[in-house]
């Protein structure tokens, strides 16, 4: 018997803020993205096995982890 798994992750746009990066330390927009890990089984996603948060610079392209209430605080605004 062949059983086929994996894991996939998705990135979903959040949104872009205009905030001071801590990197370059310019103000610009700051993409805040959702990443989600599932676990698949034949090629059908099961369930999640991690959700990250990110912000990126546009200006600089550094990107930095956020906390899950500090993207729902950002996600708010």
């Amino acid at each position: 018997m062949l059983f086929i798994f994996g894991l996939r992750t998705a990135v979903h746009r959040l949104g872009a803020l205009p905030l001071r990066c801590p990197s370059c330390g310019n103000t610009a927009a700051q993409v805040l993205s959702e990443r989600v890990t599932r676990f698949s089984l034949f090629f059908v996603p099961l369930f999640r096995v991690r959700t990250r948060y990110g912000m990126q610079c546009a200006f600089c392209g550094a990107s930095y982890d956020v906390s899950r209430e500090e993207a729902n605080r950002l996600a708010a605004r």
